[in-house]
């Protein structure tokens, strides 16, 4: 993984989501991959806490016990945060792969799976609008209670999914994921208003200097 030393302030609160899944949405605290403005929204483990809340991967009472957990143990929010990169650079590599066509890299998968098993192993079900879901308890599994639900997610995107609804943004220097959800499968862009009016401005620039 190669990100850029981060500058300014972390959006990992305010990120937009528009991954159409939890796991897509995770690969994307990472921005401008592959260009020298490449940042890196999760910078610590309190900015991973602020992303899962505001993904609502998190429920407020959880994420408040996991606040005061990681300022009580620093060493807590390192660990938490080494494992969230590994899932996340791993999510981002198959979902890349896939989005041209390929095969998701073995690595990745494996990766994914590994993730998904350990969270599992700390997992309980219960009960949750007339169904059951998988639950983790902060205090018992802090890493696994915020990893947990997207670890899940990226599995069953992956075995349950349509990949070839998973595209990668258009935009320059932009390499965010989507679920492309439309009938006709015509989304190319994370937001029309960002990448894709973006796009426009380049294209009526280069008209202008044509003409």
């Amino acid at each position: 993984m190669v990100i850029n030393a981060p500058t300014g302030e972390s959006r990992a609160g305010s990120l937009a989501l528009v991954g159409g899944e939890l796991a897509l949405d995770f690969a994307n605290t990472a921005s401008g991959r592959g260009s020298p403005s490449q940042q890196d929204h999760l910078r610590s483990g309190q900015n991973l806490l602020e992303w899962a809340r505001h993904a609502r991967a998190l429920g407020p009472a959880d994420g408040e016990w996991l606040r005061r957990a990681l300022a009580a143990d620093p060493a807590l929010g390192a660990r938490m945060l080494a494992r969230a990169l590994d899932l996340r650079e791993s999510v981002h590599a198959a979902g890349a792969a896939i989005a041209t066509g390929a095969p998701a890299p073995g690595a990745a998968v494996e990766t994914i799976a590994r993730t998904h098993a350990a969270c599992l192993a700390c997992a309980r079900l219960a009960p949750f609008e007339g169904r059951y879901v998988w639950s983790w308890s902060p205090s018992e599994s802090a890493i696994e209670a915020v990893l947990g639900p997207i670890a899940l997610s990226a599995l069953a995107t992956l075995t349950q999914g349509d990949l070839s609804r998973i595209k990668q943004c258009q935009g320059d220097r932009c390499g965010w994921l989507f679920f492309d959800a439309t009938k006709n499968r015509s989304r190319r862009w994370c937001e029309m208003e960002v990448c894709g009016n973006r796009a426009k401005q380049r294209r009526h620039s280069a008209r202008a200097r044509s003409a």
